[in-house]
């Protein structure tokens, strides 16, 4: 029996041209995400997504005809909102920055082409450029109800990290979000009791205790010194005041 299931048109990647949007694409892109997405995004946004170079905003044309795109910006760690905070852990500093994902949308004619695979390892590879390495992940808000993309975040690697009850305002309506969470240049979440277990465990597993032991105790004394050395002096110019 032969499938009725429509085909997907393949396209020539020969034909395939990435590039960074420009004012000028406003109407087209404008055009697209509301096909694409059922958040209707305010007018300065799609100004901001073609002009302002803080965006990272890449598209395939194919055909000169523009049939995905991929939105990010780099964050400073510091300055994300309240919900998104505790992506990674607290022992990164206040220079951390962490890529995040405003949109990634491929035409449904060209759908399962590996377009928006080819658009988010573009944005990969410009996140863990040497000049990035301070950018510990890349993360994004989908809806609950979207699986096809959650699936293929998932594949990415990318991981479910929390649940955003009413995050997104759709039609008047409130609907439920989830954050991924993708870590780059050595980036981790928080620990949990079971990393520390297994952190622990491969320590005694390794035969590695003795010098794991040495090296907290020279850390403590590291911390420790100044503190014992301050009472040693001023002991000991109490002592020599006495007798003087």
């Amino acid at each position: 029996k032969k499938s009725t299931k429509k085909e997907v048109p393949l396209c020539n990647l020969s034909n395939l041209q990435l590039r960074f949007l420009c004012p000028s694409d406003l109407k087209e892109v404008r055009s697209l995400c509301r096909a694409w997405f059922p958040i209707d995004y305010p007018y300065a946004w799609y100004e901001d997504i073609t002009s302002d170079p803080r965006f990272y905003s890449l598209a395939a044309v194919y055909e000169g005809v523009i049939i995905g795109l991929i939105v990010a910006e780099i964050k400073d760690y510091v300055n994300l909102n309240k919900e998104d905070k505790n992506i990674l852990s607290t022992c990164f500093g206040q220079s951390t920055s962490v890529g995040y994902m405003l949109s990634l949308g491929v035409s449904e004619a060209h759908r399962r082409n590996g377009i928006a695979s080819l658009l988010l390892d573009n944005l990969i590879s410009h996140l863990t450029a040497p000049e990035n390495q301070d950018c510990k992940a890349l993360f994004l808000h989908v809806l609950t109800t979207n699986k096809p993309a959650i699936r293929f975040y998932e594949h990415r690697n990318f991981r479910l990290h929390s649940f955003l009850p009413y995050y997104y305002s759709i039609n008047d309506k409130c609907k439920d979000g989830f954050t991924y969470v993708l870590y780059l240049n050595g980036g981790h979440p928080p620990w949990v009791f079971t990393d520390y277990l297994k952190h622990y465990s491969q320590i005694l597993l390794s035969g590695d205790v003795c010098r794991w032991m040495n090296d907290r105790l020279r850390s403590a004394l590291y911390w420790l010194w100044p503190a014992m050395r301050r009472m040693v002096v001023d002991n000991t110019t109490a002592l020599v005041s006495q007798y003087s």
